[in-house]
């Protein structure tokens, strides 16, 4: 039964919260103060006292604990990845803490969570995606609170919507052509090489991420791989079975050239890390005779580890890729004369003259990613089996779909065939002088090779009778 007391012109309650304290055994009691009359402040002492009875009462000892505090521990208790630990930490750091820091968890209010939400979106550095990501990782530390006892519910409001109707935007896009593919490569076979050729080339026509191209290694490239495989990974239990059925699939009578995406380059406490691909992706992709030619010729062409090393021969993820690449290659460059970006500094820097280029058209300003994009569309409209698209791009088919699908042989050679058949009815109307120029010479002979693209695609074409 609570109590009531008289403090000066007003009373307070006091109740038994049902807990004991940890050390001296003694009842634990909650008050509040403020009431006009003795009845007022009974009746909100028996309503607690229900809540109590009922599990629904969180003690204010639960939820004094600082948001700044609770901001330091959430983020260990989270079974995810480094990196998404990583970001999880940035936004809480950037965000959450310096707007709720100063306030006691069981004190934020659902109207307050509102107004700020409402001011996440109206920050011109803070985008749509990024500012869910934001309210998200909120939301989740108020429901763990409510787990852990130190709020009755969570301030973060789910069922319904409020306000004004806002249609989510979305990236302009526009067909992937080949053409413009192909110039993106000429373009870094200028500025970086012969491995930015092929990189650009590889990344169209796998659909590879970024990071995964960043780490291939020469034992996950054809023609090594599978054979050179080197099961290296204590994670993958079954890395045994694995390889045996990649030697009979892909080594066998009837081989065909693929990659292994094993790992992904990533910064891991300072130190550039293999980690597992995104989602734990690792796949066998198949790529078309033509890429397969190309890789072998890089291959041949250095002794480095990794099959596309950076302009001054390193680890390409150690360089600001998007930056000292990428806007070059796709933006267009002036004709110069001076320092690589990436290649260092002082006499040892690269000053090698690099010839002017116009932005690649539809590409200017565009993101790297866009070719992963452009990729699936490329197989969703050659092949349009949702298991062998979404499957090649290291995605999960979720629900009875991805339980029983499975891909075949038969679709991985029909996804080989269409995207060489795409390359060689490219390769058929490349116009005389379609050479890019090259600063420094080539370690291979690429105008020897694509004259027998050439005669492939004239193959082809007397075949199908076009």
């Amino acid at each position: 039964m609570p109590y009531a007391e008289r403090r000066g012109a007003k009373w307070r309650v006091r109740w038994n919260t049902g807990k004991k304290h940890p050390e001296n055994g003694k009842w634990l009691y909650d008050s509040q103060g403020g009431f006009d009359t003795r009845d007022d402040a009974i009746a909100y002492g028996l309503d607690r006292e229900s809540d109590i009875r009922n599990d629904r009462y969180v003690s204010k000892r639960d939820g004094s604990l600082l948001m700044s505090e609770y901001c330091r521990t959430w983020p260990e208790t989270q079974d995810v990845g480094h990196l998404r630990r990583r970001a999880l930490k940035s936004m809480i750091r950037l965000y959450i803490e310096p707007r709720w820091g100063d306030l006691a968890v069981g004190e934020i209010r659902a109207s307050a969570v509102r107004a700020w939400k409402m001011w996440l979106d109206d920050q011109p550095n803070i985008g749509e995606g990024y500012g869910r990501e934001i309210f998200g990782t909120f939301s989740m530390m108020m429901d763990d609170a409510v787990e852990d006892g130190m709020r009755q519910s969570s301030p973060v409001q789910k069922k319904r919507r409020r306000g004004k109707y806002k249609k989510a935007k979305r990236e302009r896009k526009k067909d992937m052509l080949i053409e413009d593919v192909h110039q993106l490569a000429c373009n870094a076979l200028t500025y970086w090489g012969f491995p930015g050729y092929v990189f650009i080339l590889t990344m169209a026509f796998t659909g590879m991420r970024p990071a995964e191209l960043y780490a291939l290694r020469r034992e996950y490239c054809p023609p090594n791989w599978p054979a050179s495989d080197p099961l290296d990974d204590p994670e993958e239990e079954d890395r045994e079975e694995r390889h045996a059925e990649e030697m009979e699939r892909y080594a066998g009578d009837d081989p065909m050239p693929a990659i292994r995406v094993q790992w992904q380059h990533q910064w891991k406490d300072g130190v550039l890390s293999l980690l597992p691909p995104k989602y734990m992706s690792r796949r066998a992709l198949v790529v078309p005779p033509f890429l397969a030619e190309l890789l072998e010729l890089l291959l041949k062409s250095h002794d480095f580890d990794y099959v596309f090393p950076s302009i001054n021969g390193g680890e390409l993820a150690k360089a600001n890729f998007t930056y000292s690449y990428w806007r070059k290659i796709a933006d267009g460059q002036r004709e110069r004369r001076g320092p690589v970006p990436g290649s260092g500094k002082g006499k040892g820097a690269s000053r090698r003259w690099l010839p002017g280029w116009e932005p690649v058209k539809n590409w200017a300003g565009k993101r790297l990613y866009l070719l992963r994009h452009g990729h699936k569309e490329w197989v969703d409209e050659d092949v349009p089996i949702r298991i062998a698209v979404e499957s090649r791009m290291g995605h999960e088919v979720a629900g009875v779909e991805g339980l029983y699908s499975n891909v075949t042989v038969g679709m991985e050679r029909r996804i080989m065939a269409a995207l060489q058949a795409r390359w060689l009815r490219f390769v058929a109307t490349l116009p005389e002088g379609w050479e890019p120029v090259s600063p420094t010479p080539l370690p291979v002979d690429l105008l020897e090779w694509m004259k027998s693209q050439v005669k492939a695609a004239e193959a082809l074409t007397r075949g199908t009778g076009s």
